[in-house]
């Protein structure tokens, strides 16, 4: 059976959303028949894939995000005569994206995916319980969360902070390193840039590697799921997925529509519509590096200059990631709450925070805003393993928050242009 497996997800023609669908619909039937009390155990097999694909998930969380960042804000700030640009570019991404993780943030509150018929979604997804000392941790955390988050940012040792996984002080650190990379004479400038991009491209590798056994990870973790639960946790996490689409609609339809409209003066359904291909494509792939030629494209195609065009849309690939917000935030949230923790005003502030923080040094390739949604399960004190309670449904959902992702870079793009004074597509008073 393991062989089998192993042959339908190493065969090279299948991509990879489609080797994953594989393995959800190989996981229900191995998880109810080979499971402890199947026909033949499998169980060791399942929660030995699963493990290994969450460690490789946690591996690559520090290197991924230093690199990432240390390299995105260094080219932004080596960028001359870009000042203006750049200052609008990152003060519309800033709040594009904030707006994502609010409105994530209400509708959970509001709903509450991970609580069913009144009790916590726990036991329907096999949660191991959490540990005393966990639970007292979370006893003593209340508001004044609000404070230690400022205290972490400045972590007194970056190689403890590594370490133990404290990734507010770590990003503080590399926001800080890429900004002042700048000021080095021209030549130790190019070392070290040229340096930190290599680390950033083999990471980007190193995820890539390990998103190709994500389908055989998946299989481990939803078909262990199964075999000790059931279906009963489909409940939870329909909820929860329904409204991560709704959180991502809102956001696409409402949000961007309405900054597009009011800010940049532009028809948003006609520039939607020049927009279609890139969207599609982003939907296809789940990756919006790998759109970025179609993104470019759509934008020129409405009027946008290449000088806004290829500061803005390059940034935005690597920055600016609104569904991915979005979705941090409600899985952080949705896994509070099936583990019964009601996190204070304070707690959720750090979720809000981190998630804004790691969205920008998410990689833009498939699922790799699993390794941000480990770093806030760790900031807020959640167990990371408890990021395998999502990679049921991770992926349609990643194909849809791709399209947000890309969608806001492009009205990005188109507002920013218009407030340079081009034309974008008509204004509202010639149509």
């Amino acid at each position: 059976m393991i062989n089998i497996v192993n042959k339908i997800f190493t065969m090279k023609k299948i991509a990879l959303h489609w080797q994953i669908l594989i393995a959800l619909a190989l996981s229900v039937p191995l998880g109810m028949y080979f499971g402890e009390d199947g026909i033949i155990n499998l169980s060791g097999f399942f929660d030995f894939s699963g493990t290994i694909f969450l460690n490789a998930l946690k591996m690559i969380v520090v290197p991924l995000i230093v690199s990432a960042i240390i390299t995105g804000v260094s080219n932004i700030a080596s960028e001359r005569g870009f000042a203006r640009l750049g200052l609008k570019t990152i003060a519309y991404y800033t709040v594009t994206s904030s707006l994502a993780i609010l409105t994530g943030l209400v509708l959970v509150n509001l709903f509450q995916p991970g609580i069913i018929q009144g009790q916590p979604a726990r036991d329907l997804l096999a949660l191991t319980p959490l540990s005393t000392e966990q639970l007292q941790n979370f006893q003593h955390r209340d508001q004044s969360e609000l404070y230690n988050i400022f205290i972490k940012m400045v972590p007194p040792n970056i190689f403890q902070a590594a370490v133990e996984g404290q990734m507010l002080g770590l990003i503080t650190f590399s926001i800080l390193f890429g900004f002042f990379l700048r000021k080095l004479s021209t030549k130790v400038h190019k070392v070290q840039l040229n340096f930190w991009n290599g680390v950033y491209e083999i990471m980007l590798e190193i995820t890539n590697l390990v998103m190709k056994i994500a389908p055989i990870g998946v299989l481990g973790l939803v078909a262990k799921t199964v075999s000790e639960t059931g279906f009963d946790a489909l409940a939870p996490l329909l909820k929860f997925s329904v409204l991560v689409v709704i959180g991502l609609l809102f956001h696409l339809l409402v949000t961007t529509v309405s900054i597009v409209y009011v800010v940049g003066k532009i028809n948003p359904y006609r520039f939607m519509k020049i927009m279609s291909k890139a969207l599609l494509t982003a939907f296809s792939t789940s990756s919006s590096s790998a759109t970025l030629p179609e993104t470019i494209e759509g934008v020129r195609n409405a009027g946008v200059s290449n000088k806004v065009s290829s500061f803005v849309l390059p940034l935005g690939a690597t920055v600016n990631m609104d569904g991915t917000a979005l979705y941090e935030c409600m899985s952080a949230m949705f896994i509070a709450q099936a583990y019964g923790i009601e996190l204070s005003f304070g707690m959720q502030l750090t979720v809000v925070i981190v998630a804004l923080l790691t969205s920008i040094g998410v990689a833009g390739i498939p699922s790799a805003s699993l390794v941000a949604i480990v770093i806030i399960l760790k900031a807020v004190g959640l167990p990371e393993e408890a990021v395998g309670l999502i990679l049921v449904v991770d992926r349609p959902l990643d194909m849809l928050r791709t399209v947000v992702n890309v969608w806001s870079d492009s009205c990005g793009a188109a507002v920013i242009a218009s407030t340079e004074g081009e034309q974008v597509l008509a204004q509202h008073s010639s149509q």
